[in-house]
């Protein structure tokens, strides 16, 4: 069994599968070289699990290579100027590469020509990658680090650098950069910093943007550090709605920490809404929330979740009094729950940590005793049962049900009997 020693000394067996160490064999045999590449080798060696396996093909033409997996399953070109080969097994699938090298010459994430070339050195081809983490190589079958740009170095003092001045050329590797500094726990070197200072997003499509925020906001890490690195970028200068959380983005970073902490085991519907809510809590101006989030997403919840979340969420403090009935049924109502008001709260550095834990605990016991945390109240008072009485649908019908709502709100009403001998009374 292989092995890896870790950045902490340790020796770590990552998963491999045998099919695809005897692979390596046969390309070995045949007089190439197989690297494991990128995001793979980064987790080995911080000694986490990785199954996503990008195989690099080094000495080697692509009609060998063909020869070589046909043996193993069923193989496909995937594209022809990208020189990639999937390789599907059963209950696996793998996909080689050959070396290449990217120029731009046209706008956007996809303009560029990509040429493979078997010859290239490890060292040549890995020149095109984003940052020093993703830019090592492990050879197959004994995993011999190859990192001709000082990767393991960098990982080891937690600092994300760019490879090359290549890095210009794709602007989506400035937003990679915040959401790597996130998950990796990482600092942004400062000649990357300044780099990505002199280059624009206005190529990029709603889309990727997306795409990337919700891996900073949404996979374990440090958000905080993501934020860092935003600011050091100069990202403002696109996404001007993000501002301090009173006055300090020092506090801002510490809540989006908070809420990924905090809402790691909510749904992912309810983590984007916590994420992105936080995310904006230092601006109170609805449109700019709104502008923010159309700028980004056609997602409808989180459209309508997270203004909602940060508009009703504003209306509890925990250096105020604390609510009554009332008032909890109702903001249950305006947010459909209070699940995601109590993390928010639980969560949010803009007050005493021992004052908001405690306030947010009460809220939430509150709140499940009078059966309005995980869904909003619903109507004891039901068309059914007016039009039992010989109502028929109309304004009569939808003013008697929205009056008993509210009385049932108010605590006034308890139950649905309560409801229906108001109605009679009401009608008669």
């Amino acid at each position: 069994m292989v092995s890896v020693r870790t950045l902490s000394g340790e020796e770590y067996c990552p998963e491999l599968p045998g099919r695809l160490l005897r692979i390596a064999e046969e390309i070995r045999t045949a007089g190439g070289r197989a690297f494991l590449v990128g995001g793979w080798v980064r987790d080995a060696l911080l000694g986490k699990p990785c199954r996503d396996y990008d195989i690099e093909v080094y000495d080697m033409g692509q009609d060998s290579l063909v020869s070589i997996l046909s043996k193993y399953g069923r193989t496909n070109l995937v594209g022809k100027a990208f020189g990639v080969i999937h390789l599907a097994m059963k209950g696996l699938s793998l996909d080689f590469s050959f070396p290449r090298t990217e120029s731009k010459v046209g706008y956007g994430h996809r303009g560029f020509v990509v040429r493979t070339d078997e010859k290239l050195s490890f060292k040549e081809a890995a020149r095109r990658r984003d940052f020093t983490i993703n830019a090592m190589g492990m050879e197959l079958p004994e995993l011999t680090l190859c990192d001709p740009y000082g990767g393991m170095d960098d990982l080891k003092a937690h600092v994300l650098r760019h490879v090359s001045d290549a890095f210009a050329e794709d602007s989506l590797r400035i937003l990679r950069g915040v959401q790597f500094a996130s998950r990796f726990e990482l600092t942004l070197a400062p000649e990357t910093a300044e780099l990505c200072k002199s280059l624009s997003l206005e190529d990029l499509s709603m889309e990727r943007i997306y795409e990337e925020f919700k891996k900073w906001l949404l996979k374990p890490g440090k958000p905080s550090l993501g934020l860092k690195a935003f600011l050091e970028m100069d990202l403002l200068r696109f996404f001007p709605e993000v501002k301090p959380l009173d006055g300090s983005y020092e506090k801002l970073g510490a809540f989006l920490d908070n809420i990924s902490r905090n809402a790691a085991g909510e749904s992912e519907d309810s983590r984007m809404t916590l994420a992105f809510a936080a995310l904006l809590s230092g601006n109170s101006c609805g449109e700019d929330w709104e502008r923010f989030l159309a700028g980004m997403t056609n997602e409808v919840k989180l459209l309508r979740n997270v203004p909602r979340l940060l508009k009703h969420a504003a209306s509890i403090t925990p250096n105020a009094s604390f609510p009554d009935d009332a008032f909890i049924r109702r903001l249950s109502v305006a947010l459909d729950g209070l699940r995601e008001c109590c993390v928010f709260t639980f969560s949010n550095p803009q007050y005493p940590e021992d004052a908001r834990i405690i306030f947010a605990n009460r809220l939430k016991t509150r709140a499940l005793e009078l059966g309005v945390y995980e869904k909003a109240p619903e109507p004891f008072l039901t068309g059914r049962f007016l039009m039992s009485l010989g109502l028929k649908p109309g304004k009569e019908f939808g003013d008697l049900i929205r009056e008993s709502f509210e009385l049932q709100l108010d605590g006034t009403i308890q139950n649905a009997e309560q409801a229906e001998s108001w109605a009679r009374a009401a009608v008669l």
